[in-house]
């Protein structure tokens, strides 16, 4: 006997109450950890930019509260970065009882490639692309007359925050693309067919999620085609088996000529 909807749906929201709840809690535990730390976080994610600033300049703070909030902000990004496994596994938590058996078996290698990728992401935007889209931004900051180079270190944490975020899940795209191939919703011909569409998609989210200027915008979307392009080649090789239905209709006639 079925379950009434009113009631499936309820089971459902307290489920995901749950997971939220667990996810929540995780990312406040490494938040408390990474507080206690996060004066040197700041220093490290705040490298980049220092050593691009002309000499004589320096981060600086516009309002007595800057450097409290700063701080939180810092240790609430290390500690997402840090509690991201637990999260993922919540959100495969609560998708797993929609899925069958032989997909359930993917979630440690879920769980352990999707943190990886956002590490990947993270680590890539911070060693290769923080270096450049600074170096330039700051560049041409400095090459306006009578202007001199004081970043305000809040407004610098936001951005680079946001450049970090959005490269780490820029790198989960394979894993999107790998369980919507084996879910059967996507296949490896209909990306191909959809490249171009996805080429757009990269420059959009590019100029959405990076200042406007060219070199941070390509710093988004060339990773973006590179994974697109890996996604296609997991979705050939790992996406879900389609029956050829000409087999089914060649039996029936392949009958009738054994029969005669």
């Amino acid at each position: 006997m079925t379950e009434p909807q009113g009631m499936a749906l309820s089971k459902h929201l307290e489920e995901l109450r749950k997971r939220l709840m667990i996810a929540a809690g995780a990312w406040l535990v490494a938040f408390l950890g990474c507080y206690s730390i996060a004066e040197q976080l700041f220093e490290q994610i705040s490298a980049p930019v220092r050593e691009v600033l002309p000499e004589g300049s320096s981060l600086v703070f516009i309002s007595a509260t800057e450097p409290f909030f700063t701080l939180l902000k810092v240790s609430a990004l290390a500690g997402l970065v840090v509690a991201f496994p637990i999260i993922i596994w919540q959100v495969w938590g609560f998708i797993a009882p929609g899925l069958y058996s032989n997909e359930k078996r993917l979630a440690i290698p879920f769980v352990f490639f999707s943190s990886l990728c956002f590490a990947c992401g993270t680590f890539f935007g911070f060693t290769l692309v923080f270096p450049m889209v600074f170096s330039f931004l700051v560049a041409y900051g400095t090459g306006v007359g009578g202007v001199n180079a004081m970043l305000s270190m809040g407004a610098y944490l936001t951005l680079a925050s946001r450049l970090l975020i959005a490269f780490g899940l820029v790198f989960e795209l394979p894993i999107v693309i790998f369980f919507l191939a084996r879910m059967g919703i996507v296949d490896h011909k209909w990306l191909a067919k959809n490249r171009k569409f996805a080429l757009l998609m990269a420059f959009v989210l590019g100029a959405v999620l990076t200042p406007p200027d060219i070199f941070s915008q390509a710093s988004i979307a060339i990773p973006f085609i590179v994974l697109y392009e890996i996604g296609i080649i997991v979705a050939r090789l790992f996406g879900k088996k389609k029956v050829i239905e000409e087999d089914d209709e060649e039996q029936p006639e392949k009958q009738e000529k054994q029969d005669d």
